[in-house]
């Protein structure tokens, strides 16, 4: 017996309604990003791993897809290797290249690599999926799409207002009620700072991280674990559990932070990105969350985190301050600033909340009856005229019975049906019947590309 067939877990098939409605989202974000004076490129699936190992943190190396060399891929590994058991050796004799996790790395070496060519600052916006060996859960996959615009090539703050206004725009058009955290990296230095315990930034970032998944008493004991005192978690509490306005935030952290200058100066960046943005004015939420850190190793100043406020799911979109990406690929001192709308939980979002247009869907829009050879023949022609005036329109393959292609019009959602009998073809016309309200009318080719 044939092996039933399956794919990999965290990946998914999409069926022709799904893709319309992915191409909805694809579609709604490039026009957004497009109107912003982004433009697109896109990099390989997969790059060398020296280019993605160590961007990503002790974890995010361990989620890479590693790709085995060609033909004898044990060839680099010594038996003393392979017995060993040691994967961080194995890999690298194992394996040059991996599936890219995220688009900002590519994209930096893309910078680095093409910076003769390009004009700063540079704006671009890529689609294209990204593979993370995580484990599968609900909103969770190993392969997706991310949508991600940047600007790279100056630190203007105007850059973070402007992509937050392309998050309110992208979702507005959507129709998800969302709420924007913000955060700066350099508040969190300063408050790592403030407790004394500056070389512990990313355990303390880490943890914190995690406050709206675990609580903030598991992070105060993981932060303990860390070898973090008793006495500086203490003084974390406040500065974890501030409430009020964003500005009524921003004032408390100047007390809290006030020896710091680190931690002011992500408060000023703060202040400027939220006040502006208020200025212009957004239909989202926009929070100042002290406890947003992504995790990511690379953020340096503003941090950004969306979440749907209607569903239950992870993040839909995230971002921040990269101020020397580039550095690791030998071009130091570039400034960059993007954004990363994760399109399969805004997949997962609008379908929960039946968001999608009624349009989303439509294909074909006529579908000719076929009774024959005259009869095919002549719709073959119609057919050809209102594909030229720009109208989606297919002849039924085979004589079939009419019940089965009725029954192929209602299952693929095709709103009319054009027939072609005896009599239309002798008066130079088509029947048009309208699948909804079962509506008839005798039309002439020059009438129904009229119609539609």
């Amino acid at each position: 017996m044939a092996q039933k067939p399956s794919i990999p877990k965290g990946t998914r098939d999409f069926t022709p309604t799904e893709m319309a409605k992915r191409n909805y989202i694809f579609d709604t974000i490039k026009e957004v990003f497009a109107l912003h004076g982004y433009r697109q490129i896109e990099t390989p699936a997969m790059e060398n791993l020296s280019t993605l190992m160590g961007k990503y943190g002790e974890e995010g190396d361990k989620l890479l897809f590693k790709i085995l060399n060609s033909g004898d891929f044990l060839k680099n590994a010594s038996d003393e290797q392979l017995l060993a058991r040691n994967c961080q050796k194995l890999t690298s004799a194992l394996s040059e290249k991996g599936l890219r996790y995220d688009l900002t790395v590519p994209f930096a070496r893309f910078v680095v690599q093409h910076r003769n060519e390009l004009q700063f600052p540079f704006k671009r916006f890529q689609i294209q999926p990204v593979w993370r060996a995580d484990r599968p859960q609900k909103g969770r996959y190993r392969e997706f799409y991310q949508c991600d615009a940047d600007v790279i090539g100056t630190d203007s703050l105007l850059n973070e207002i402007d992509l937050l206004q392309i998050i309110d725009e992208v979702f507005r058009r959507f129709g998800i009620n969302i709420t924007i955290k913000l955060n700066n990296r350099k508040v969190l230095s300063g408050i790592a700072e403030i407790i004394g315990a500056p070389e512990k930034i990313v355990d303390i970032t880490v943890a914190i991280d995690k406050i709206d998944k675990i609580g903030i008493e598991n992070v105060n004991a993981e932060l303990l674990e860390k070898g973090i005192s008793q006495e500086a978690v203490d003084m974390l509490q406040p500065l974890l559990t501030l409430s009020g306005t964003n500005e009524e935030k921003l004032t408390s952290l100047e007390q809290l932070l006030a020896s710091s200058e680190i931690g002011m100066k992500g408060i000023e960046e703060l202040r400027y990105v939220i006040s502006h943005t208020d200025e212009i004015g957004i239909e989202a939420v926009l929070d100042l969350d002290v406890s947003l850190a992504r995790g990511l190793n690379y953020y340096t100043g503003t941090i950004i985190e969306v979440k749907a406020n209607d569903v239950q799911i992870g993040s839909i979109t995230g971002g921040g301050r990269y101020d020397n990406l580039t550095g690791v690929f030998g071009l130091d001192g570039v400034s960059g600033v993007g954004i990363s709308f994760g399109a399969d939980r805004i997949y997962d979002v609008l379908n929960q909340l039946e968001l999608y247009p009624s349009d989303t869907q439509s294909g074909t829009t006529v579908l000719f009856v076929n009774f024959g050879e005259k009869e095919g023949a002549q719709a073959m022609k119609y057919i050809k005229q209102m594909r030229a005036a720009g109208i989606s329109c297919e002849l039924y393959p085979e004589t079939a019975k009419m019940k089965k292609q009725m029954g192929y019009a209602n299952d693929n959602k095709i709103p009319y049906v054009a027939i072609i009998g005896e009599t239309e073809l002798a008066n130079g016309t088509m029947m048009l019947k309208c699948m909804e309200t079962g509506e008839q009318s005798e039309v002439t080719i020059e009438q129904a590309i009229e119609k539609f």
